[in-house]
């Protein structure tokens, strides 16, 4: 590889093969010349342009092909995903306004189509008007469509590009543990995505045969089909979203029904890759010969996932034992203990009125939220491998220790350094948001909701910013400035870590005569 291009002159502009030059957007002088025919009249430049036969017809097309080529190209990953976020959003919202069908009264104002449109394409689960009764069967299958095509763009994308990080990877045959290089030497992408996809698509049909059996005592078979058909999608792609006004807090003694929607939670949550290591670990399937080892990655996701959903559990059951678990049997507080601390990290569905909780209860709740759900997944927040990280560079430090390491593995410090950068931005963002939301909604918001309206607002912007989609019963009553800014929560929530992570990836063209500046300590604490 040559290392040419670093010997030149700093001070030269450079144009990459999807940017013009100064030279290729000035003016040509075949074509323009000095605004005088050939019999000395004044001619219209654009009519010599248009008539200029210097040039072959097909010589234009092929260059102007080459150049809009050249330009997508020059997309960045990135900025393909955040685009397509960004295309998906407004054609929701043009349907909202424009599809007929879809409302049981008046339509949406372009405000919140924009809102229901963002909370539905980046799985959040807030929503400004009810879902049962303002839209039709149709209006709810058009939000379920906006669901289910973030859900596969999330995933798909996700999945491509951590795939795509390790250089030589394919799915089939990932294996995270002995590194890229031992097992394939290509990546077919097309294949990938339709794997996902099948994943995908297998997954909601047997939820949804899962909750059929268990609401068909309750509403019968012709009643329990739609529902199981909408909440089997909401919950894998972890959006929250519910045919029932009350999400499911009808349904609290139905212990078949909350199990299966937190399996889906969870499995959608979990992040496709890991689910495709345990499937190959299952199967012991290894190229090379030998025990099937599952990566630092998927143990670090399984273990941390484990302790959360365990340790909510015991948590959220304890503190609302006797608040709003207090009219049920044991058994059921139990079960409702158990979906509370599933839900609360990433899909937005209830079985409790979280205005009705105790403060503690709630600030637990915005904890588990900024968490999120893992990598690779449906999932929002800062993800459990992040927050592991953290946590291992912590007792690490505390130790004494400067590498940090998990089962007899250490974890390059350049993650670490993700981890730390993505913590910080996140924390600033949100920290930023919450200030905003104070700012526009202490008189929006009424001061019947419980535990004073910060705690309400603070609940909005983590559930917004994480994805999450539950609320303390404040989002309709947001204002304009506010509805906005939940909408950028919502996107940047969605698109913002994942896009950070990619870039952060990227490799650096590595400098010639590579130094450092000399090291100059500074007190910390």
């Amino acid at each position: 590889m040559s290392d040419a291009p670093l010997e030149e002159d700093a001070d030269t502009p450079h144009f990459s093969s999807g940017e013009a030059s100064p030279e290729d957007e000035s003016p040509s002088s075949s074509s323009k010349g000095d605004g005088k025919s050939v019999w000395g009249l004044d001619s219209a430049p654009a009519a010599t342009t248009s008539f200029d036969r210097s040039v072959p017809e097909s010589d234009r097309q092929r260059d102007w092909k080459k150049k809009i080529r050249d330009r997508w190209r020059a997309v960045t990953p990135p900025q393909l995903f955040v685009g397509s976020f960004l295309l998906l959003i407004f054609l929701g919202a043009a349907g909202f306004m424009y599809l007929p069908g879809l409302y049981t009264g008046p339509g949406l104002s372009w405000l919140d189509a924009i809102f229901t449109a963002t909370s539905a394409v980046c799985v959040t689960g807030l929503i400004v008007v009810d879902t049962a009764t303002y839209f039709t069967t149709w209006g709810q299958a058009y939000i379920l469509l906006l669901i289910q095509l973030g859900g596969l763009g999330i995933i798909s994308f996700t999945s491509i590009i951590i795939v795509a990080l390790g250089q030589r990877l394919s799915l089939r045959h990932e294996t995270l543990a002995t590194g890229p290089s031992s097992i394939v030497r290509s990546i077919d992408y097309r294949d990938l995505t339709r794997a996902v996809f099948r994943f995908t698509f297998g997954i909601e049909a047997i939820g949804a045969l899962g909750l059929y059996a268990a609401w068909v005592p309750e509403l019968g078979w012709g009643g329990a089909l739609w529902p199981s058909i909408f909440h089997s999608i909401s919950a894998f792609c972890n959006a929250g979203f519910s045919t029932f006004t009350t999400s499911l807090m009808g349904f609290q003694l139905n212990v078949p029904l909350i199990l299966v929607v937190s399996l889906l939670i969870v499995v959608g949550g979990i992040g496709f890759l890991t689910l495709e290591e345990l499937y190959l670990w299952k199967r012991g399937k290894r190229p090379e010969g030998g025990r099937f080892r599952l990566s630092i990655h998927s143990q670090i996701v399984l273990g941390t996932s484990l302790v959360l959903i365990v340790g909510g559990w015991i948590l959220f059951t304890f503190f609302e034992w006797n608040n709003t678990l207090a009219n049920m049997p044991s058994w059921a507080r139990v079960t409702n203990g158990l979906f509370a601390s599933v839900t609360t990290r990433t899909a937005g569905f209830n079985t409790i009125d979280y205005s009705d909780a105790r403060a503690h209860t709630n600030f637990l709740t915005i904890i588990f939220m900024a968490i999120g759900g893992s990598p690779g997944s449906t999932a929002g927040g800062l993800k459990t491998t992040t927050f592991a990280v953290l946590f291992l560079v912590a007792w690490a430090r505390l130790r004494g220790h400067m590498t940090v390491s998990v089962s007899n593995r250490s974890i390059p410090s350049e993650t670490v350094q993700k981890a730390v950068g993505m913590f910080v931005i996140g924390l600033a963002v949100l920290a930023l948001s919450i200030f905003m939301l104070t700012i526009f909604e202490m008189k929006g918001v009424g001061e019947d909701v419980s535990h004073g309206t910060f705690l309400a607002v603070m609940f909005e912007a983590v559930s917004a910013f994480n994805t999450v989609g539950l609320s303390m019963g404040v989002t309709d009553a947001l204002t304009t400035p506010g509805r906005w800014t939940t909408i950028v929560l919502m996107f940047i929530g969605r698109v913002g870590p994942l896009t950070l992570a990619a870039a952060m990836a990227r490799p650096r063209k590595t400098i010639v005569g590579n130094f450092r500046y000399a090291h100059e300590d500074v007190a910390i604490g």
